[in-house]
Order: structure tokens, then C-alpha cells, then sequence
């Protein structure tokens, strides 16, 4: 696998991270006016998600950092 694909693969998982917050905030946001209204939503799961989302978009932000990092010396060896 090489480094672009790697970049390539840790952006997908920002992205994925990302729409997964923006589902989980939704989700949060409708489980408030649907209690008001008696009706019952899976809140925890939602935190939950939301939680593992979050985790998901740091460790992709990790490696795009980190093959910025391999490129920056492969750079630095080849000049």
C-alpha cells in the first residue's frame, strides 16, 4: 500500500467520522423533541456513536498527519 493511498484511506475516514457526527448530533437533537412528545428514543446509542465517531475522525486526523510527515522527509532525503 503506498503512502498516497494511505492519505487517500485516512480522508475517507475523517469523511465517514464525519457524517457519522452529523447523524449522531441529529439523532441527539430529535431524541429531545421526541421525549417532550413521549416518545422513546435510543438516546445512549447516540452518545455512543457519536462518541465512537469522534474517536474515528482523531486516529484518520492521526495518520493524514503522520504521512504528511513521511512525505516531508522523503522530500527532505531526495533534495
Amino acid at each position: 500500500m503506498g503512502v498516497l493511498s494511505v492519505q487517500s484511506e485516512a480522508v475517507q475516514g475523517i469523511q465517514r467520522g464525519l457524517d457519522g457526527l452529523r447523524k449522531n448530533a441529529s439523532e441527539i437533537a430529535s431524541a429531545d423533541q421526541l421525549n417532550k412528545a413521549g416518545e422513546g428514543t435510543d438516546l445512549v446509542g447516540a452518545l455512543v456513536d457519536l462518541q465512537q465517531n469522534k474517536i474515528q475522525v482523531q486516529a484518520s486526523a492521526k495518520v493524514v498527519s503522520a504521512v504528511d510527515e513521511v512525505i516531508g522527509t522523503i522530500i527532505d532525503i531526495r533534495a
